[in-house]
């Protein structure tokens, strides 16, 4: 079974969550499993007000999985975020998917985790305030970039981000996942349903 990690922290965006995780149980024929991780085994708090309580703390992350995917919010500019570079060094060096949505692809940049990608953010800008950030060729004016196994996408890619994650952990078929994504994009009316 394929595992995917999920950084949640507190004040983390329910809804970026919400579509990857529902689209890996529903497409993914139980051969996924899904995971959350925080910097402490501490409930937190989405946006929302939802509170979760992480499967595993920084200390207690295994080793065995396929995807770490970290979900925007609104404390990733917070210094203890800095505990998770580790994490996501050990993803890259072993060429796991990495994934960031929102405020959660700065912090990839303020860690020079996006240098060697293409990739998107919600600001160029924001991005270039970095040192550790020295990759501005790479940066596409996208909703969801995917590109040697890091994918990146802005505040307002929920579903593109979910599609390119689906796609690079073939959770499904190419006409699956496309089907899914229409469905939510396009609506109920719009969109023939989706084929599971």
């Amino acid at each position: 079974m394929k595992k995917i990690l999920y950084v949640i922290l507190e004040q983390w965006a329910d809804w970026e969550l919400a579509y990857i995780s529902s689209a890996v149980n529903m497409l993914g024929g139980g051969k996924f499993e899904n995971n959350t991780v925080s910097l402490t085994k501490n409930a937190v708090t989405s946006i929302g007000g939802i509170k979760c309580l992480p499967d595993y703390d920084l200390q207690s992350v295994p080793s065995d999985y396929d995807a770490l995917i970290l979900i925007g919010g609104m404390s990733w500019h917070n210094e203890k975020t800095m505990q998770i570079k580790p994490l996501i060094d050990d993803c890259i060096k072993r060429g796991k998917v990495l994934g960031a949505i929102c405020d959660a692809c700065r912090f990839l940049g303020s860690v020079g985790a996006l240098n060697n990608a293409k990739h998107t953010a919600n600001d160029l800008n924001e991005l270039k305030q970095y040192s550790t950030y020295t990759n501005e060729q790479g940066f596409i004016h996208r909703q969801a970039v995917s590109d040697n196994n890091v994918i990146t996408a802005n505040g307002t890619a929920t579903l593109e981000f979910a599609q390119e994650v689906l796609r690079a952990l073939t959770v499904a078929t190419e006409e699956q996942i496309k089907s899914w994504y229409d469905f939510h994009k396009l609506g109920f009316y719009n969109a023939p349903m989706p084929k599971m």
